[in-house]
């Protein structure tokens, strides 16, 4: 009978929705405030007999209540700096992304993230129709203020605990995960049982960007690790992943079931990588190679685990490498400049002449600016 339940607005204690029926000849708004529903609004196109109208309401709760169960109650993030949104600058760290030009094109100007404007986890939260979930380590992110999500990254951060403690303090993909066991606990608090966070937080999507630093700040850093001495390429590839699966297990453990997993960009494209190769601009097919390889590998968990870990949906996000080089290759279809032609002050900066440290930071994780 209705073509369209919508949802408007969803507030700490209200909700409203709007139903419209086939042919427009039935409009209706309701509000849930605490625990009771109220039209306030109907457009009836001519007459409608009380008995059909009882109807359309009931019909019309029951389809509301039905689509709240799809609904996606919070986003939680993870990842590096490609998510980072702030942690960071409560960090002793010189990962951090503070000043300009970052945040350049964004509303709050330069908060953290790294990079110009909004980051992916940003793009996707606009989606889900959930507004900028705050750092987790913001002094404020805390009782009603996890309830639409956190965000967990950490610039440097890696697969493995030792990754990226070249750059400082950073928060490893396993203290991230205590973090949100953290999180949890504050969600049972506010939803006032265990019970019901444990629902809410089967709802809820977790998107992840990790592995970026696990090669570019760990495994290509021979002179400070020693991870490419003692593994091939092939078993560094399938340390990687064995860690990676444990973590995400682990949050599956603690309630998560909806994963939205990144594969790793062309770090062979990176500033850092043809800075250190001298390669004229072109990127280096070695590390795209091992790129190549962890992704595959990434697939195939993902697989895995969806057939092993009952109730859990795991996508792979594998178009990002590929949506990256299309980036490279096409800059200006996307609204972009080509490297060469970057503003020098812009350009330098992201090399690291400012801050040297932060040269290998300079990974594609932004979307043009809008």
């Amino acid at each position: 009978m209705f073509n369209a339940v919508r949802w408007l607005t969803q507030q700490d204690d209200r909700e409203s929705w709007w139903a419209v029926s086939e042919g427009n000849q039935f409009k209706i708004r309701i509000e849930k405030i605490n625990t009771a529903w109220k039209v306030v609004r109907m457009e009836v196109a001519g007459s409608i007999p009380l008995a059909l109208f009882m109807i359309c309401m009931a019909l019309i709760f029951t389809e509301v209540e039905s689509l709240k169960q799809s609904y996606v109650p919070a986003l939680f993030v993870m990842g590096d700096s490609l998510s980072d949104n702030g942690n960071n600058n409560f960090l002793p760290s010189v990962a951090k992304a503070d000043f300009l030009p970052y945040g350049i094109d964004f509303p709050l100007g330069p908060t953290g993230r790294f990079c110009n404007g909004r980051t992916v986890s940003d793009y996707f939260g606009e989606f889900l129709d959930i507004p900028f979930v705050p750092p987790y380590l913001n002094p404020t992110t805390r009782g009603p203020n996890v309830m639409r999500g956190v965000n967990y990254a950490s610039a440097a951060a890696g697969i493995l605990e030792e990754t990226g403690r070249n750059y400082g303090s950073r928060i490893s993909f396993s203290q991230q995960v205590s973090n949100f066991g953290i999180t949890a606990r504050e969600i049972a608090v506010q939803l006032g049982s265990a019970q019901a966070a444990a629902k809410y937080i089967s709802k809820s999507i977790f998107l992840f960007s990790f592995g970026s630093n696990d090669y570019i700040n760990n495994y290509l850093q021979p002179s400070i690790y020693a991870t490419s001495r003692r593994y091939s390429q092939q078993g560094f590839r399938d340390l990687l992943l064995s860690e990676y699966s444990k973590q995400l297990s682990a949050l599956y453990e603690i309630g998560a079931r909806k994963f939205v997993v990144s594969s790793v960009g062309p770090l062979g494209c990176i500033p850092e990588q043809l800075a250190n190769t001298n390669s004229n601009g072109i990127c280096v097919n070695s590390v795209n190679g091992l790129v190549e390889d962890f992704n595959g590998g990434l697939r195939k968990l993902m697989g895995y685990l969806n057939e092993n870990l009952p109730g859990a949906t795991f996508v792979s996000q594998s178009s990002s490498y590929s949506t990256v080089m299309d980036i490279i290759n096409h800059p200006r279809s996307y609204g972009m400049l080509r490297s060469g032609e970057i503003p020098w002050a812009n350009y330098l900066q992201c090399l690291g002449f400012s801050m040297p440290q932060q040269r290998s930071i300079c990974v594609l994780g932004c979307l043009p600016p809008n």
